[in-house]
């Protein structure tokens, strides 16, 4: 499938939701927020959320940082 990732075409297999999204790139541990098709989507609704062939999907996590 067919995903645009933050503006980036990627290729990837075996992904149904978000969280399996989360999942393929790694991203369990951290503080995301995802936009997917311009709506922003719970983290407590990953798991329930389908993605499609061509869907938009915008990843932020934050950085923690010094001063």
């Amino acid at each position: 499938m067919t995903l645009l990732i933050n503006g980036q075409q990627r290729e990837v297999e075996a992904v149904q939701t978000l969280a399996d999204v989360v999942n393929h790139f790694g991203l369990n541990e951290r503080i995301i927020i995802i936009e997917h098709n311009l709506n922003i989507v719970p983290r407590d609704q990953y798991a329930g959320t389908q993605v499609h062939d061509g869907d938009k999907i915008e990843i932020v996590h934050f950085v923690g940082g010094g001063y």
